[in-house]
């Protein structure tokens, strides 16, 4: 069942209208599916998707309630921007919202009122146009020890515990968590595509979860799914930053493992035909990001590796 989440009259007749896909069957637990928060995020498009058809295909199968809400930021969606058009904002950096607020963070909060109380919420985010991530979840340091156990239930890669910064405040995922609403943050692939193979398999953990949450009835088969890597703590992941500006080449995907010294890539100067820079890996583990946009400029991020071992010096 279709139901709106909120609707708010725009000029020109015209309404702002955010909806779920209301799934029920009997009383039993409630799990939440969000995406679109951000516009050119695409990933969570096609999960729920692949949700909405499972749970509709196997109706019988559902014992509690499935709420999808593909789009809580419509407008950047429909024009592929990653904020919310015209009010020059990330939607994600609103939550909770006010009741008495501007009309975005009107929205923020009937989106927030909405989702409270559910048993469990997935927050699904794709990467930028510019970095590739391995599937992924993050959580904060807070409600690790609550979360992590449900994070594994997705069968999914890469489990970063991250320090709470003060921009996550003001998250979706930081406003449920801080209202004892239980929320996993999941990333996977890059800005403004679809990884079909990332997608499905979401969609097969999230599948997973629902079943050790009592809302569904069928488990899957996660045979093929891997162990997930449980980074914890700073100095855990170390940052690859663009020494120079030019154009970033590699021939490495992420989710390989690299060793201390290893290039990772060269920055170029077309040009010239100069090499400007090489880029090595500072230490032992996994790649878990890499650049997927080419143009970068001084300081910009070309990589994230998960730390393995306690060298974290270059080698010479």
């Amino acid at each position: 069942m279709i139901q709106n989440v909120t609707a708010l009259e725009m000029p020109v007749n015209e309404e702002f209208r955010i909806v779920k896909n209301h799934l029920t069957n009997g009383r039993g637990p409630r799990i939440c599916i969000v995406t679109g928060t951000h516009g050119d995020e695409l990933e969570g498009q096609y999960v729920c998707f692949l949700l909405a058809r499972m749970v509709q295909q196997h109706i019988s199968c559902l014992h509690g309630t499935v709420d999808i809400y593909p789009a809580l930021n419509p407008l950047g969606i429909d024009s592929m921007q990653r904020g919310v058009p015209a009010f020059d904002l990330d939607m994600n950096r609103i939550f909770p919202g006010s009741s008495q607020g501007s009309m975005i963070e009107k929205v923020a909060y009937d989106i927030y009122t909405d989702l409270c109380g559910a048993d469990m919420v997935v927050d699904i985010h794709a990467s930028n146009i510019f970095l590739r991530e391995i599937p992924q979840v993050r959580i904060s340091e807070q409600t690790a020890d609550t979360l992590v156990p449900y994070a594994q239930m997705l069968g999914i890669d890469f489990i970063w515990v991250h320090q709470a910064a003060t921009v996550l405040e003001s998250t979706l995922a930081h406003a449920l968590n801080s209202a004892h609403t239980p929320c996993l943050v999941a990333e996977l692939g890059v800005g403004g595509r679809i990884g079909h193979n990332l997608c499905h398999r979401l969609a097969t953990g999230v599948e997973n979860l629902m079943y050790h949450l009592g809302v569904w009835s069928r488990q899957p088969d996660m045979s093929r799914m891997p162990e997930s890597i449980v980074c914890r703590g700073a100095d855990s992941v170390e940052f690859l930053n663009a020494a120079t500006s030019g154009i970033f080449v590699t021939e490495l995907h992420n989710d390989v493992m690299v060793s201390r010294g290893q290039t990772v890539g060269s920055i170029i100067r077309p040009l010239t035909g100069e090499v400007l820079s090489h880029v090595e890996a500072p230490c032992d583990g996994l790649l878990f990001t890499i650049r997927a946009y080419p143009m970068v400029y001084e300081g910009s991020l070309l990589g994230r590796i998960h730390r393995i071992g306690n060298s974290s010096q270059p080698a010479h």
